[in-house]
């Protein structure tokens, strides 16, 4: 069986999970009355018709991607080759792609807790920001950790163009680049199929790079998670029946960052993941220039309608759909110079 039929078998699989297990867990979370709570200063004041709306959907597309990963690597080792040795050196890749889907699931974690204390509190605030950060710094040492003892000790920034070995200052620096890309991620989740569809395009985006730094192992974790959002899209566009919450956008943005660690390749990473990273930029630059200008001028001024940016662009006259299709395509096209850039540097 060719690795390429695999991968196809996986993604619909995965795609098939998370569309299918929606019809049960839709309601189901309905019935408990997780929805949720909109607070209308950090959006459009219309997106309070949005109240009540089930959160926690993101469960669909980490339950589609762990079982059709696990399907999609029996599969390939069974047809591909003999199933290797898991303490042999060659199996380290396994090894690595078990460590991402861990990592992704403790973030997912994370997300759950904050998203179940914001509806048993019924209001927008779950774990407060320094309980989260406390969370995220611990996990993304650990799997930091992890890779070393896997023998990823490769402390080397590589901008395709140049590169420079940066010693033990690579590990703290790559906590940093973790906690911001997965905030990032997460502040991308604000309107209806957004995080779900550029996280899909990015997951396509990485299967396409994996395959060419020829990491088959990873290709199966990031087609099933590209599979996973397609599912979660059936019920997540516009007008969304369901939310992915902190669960699932935590957990995307670590599949995210996990993937674009791996194949060391910083630069590409930056590229694939430019739209999330000038997301949470949008919030920073905003952020800034309103507390200098209350100081300078006693009065707060904004750069932005609205941000994270595609708030920016609601305001501005653009419709959900026309939102997630172009930031989408903008996605798409960087992510696309990125690959270019692993072909030929």
């Amino acid at each position: 069986m060719p690795l390429w039929s695999i991968d196809v078998i996986v993604v619909l699989l995965s795609f098939a999970i998370a569309a299918l297990f929606g019809k049960a867990l839709v309601p189901f979370l309905h019935k408990l009355k997780f929805g949720q709570p909109i607070k209308v200063e950090f959006g459009p004041k219309w997106h309070a018709n949005k109240q009540g709306t089930p959160t926690m959907g993101g469960i669909l597309f980490i339950l589609s991607a762990t079982v059709a990963t696990g399907v999609g690597f029996v599969l390939y080792h069974f047809f591909g080759q003999n199933i290797p040795d898991l303490l042999e050196s060659n199996s380290n890749l396994a090894w690595k792609m078990l460590s991402c889907m861990v990592f992704a699931l403790l973030f997912g974690g994370i997300g759950f807790i904050d998203d179940f204390a914001k509806v048993a509190k019924k209001q927008n605030e779950g774990l407060t920001p320094k309980q989260k950060l406390a969370l995220q710094v611990v996990v993304a040492a650990a799997w930091l950790a992890v890779l070393y003892f896997l023998g990823d000790r490769d402390t080397t920034l590589n901008f395709s163009f140049f590169s420079f070995d940066v010693s033990f200052f690579y590990y703290p620096l790559m906590v940093l680049v973790i906690i911001y890309l997965t905030n990032a991620v997460n502040l991308t989740d604000g309107v209806d199929g957004l995080c779900g569809t550029v996280t899909m395009v990015n997951m396509l985006l990485m299967t396409m790079i994996f395959s060419i730094l020829e990491m088959q192992e990873m290709t199966i974790y990031t087609i099933a998670v590209a599979g996973g959002c397609l599912g979660f899209l059936v019920w997540n566009l516009h007008p969304a029946k369901c939310f992915m919450g902190d669960t699932g956008s935590m957990y995307l943005g670590a599949a995210v960052v996990a993937a674009g660690l791996l194949t060391h390749q910083h630069l590409v990473l930056l590229l694939v993941s430019l739209l999330y990273i000038l997301e949470a930029l949008s919030v920073v630059i905003q952020v800034t220039y309103f507390k200098y200008t209350k100081k300078k001028y006693g009065e707060g001024k904004r750069i932005f309608k609205m941000t994270p940016i595609h708030h920016h662009f609601e305001l501005s006259g653009f419709s959900e759909y026309k939102i997630v299709i172009t930031f989408s395509l903008f996605a798409l096209v960087f992510g696309l110079i990125g690959g270019l850039l692993v072909i030929y540097f």
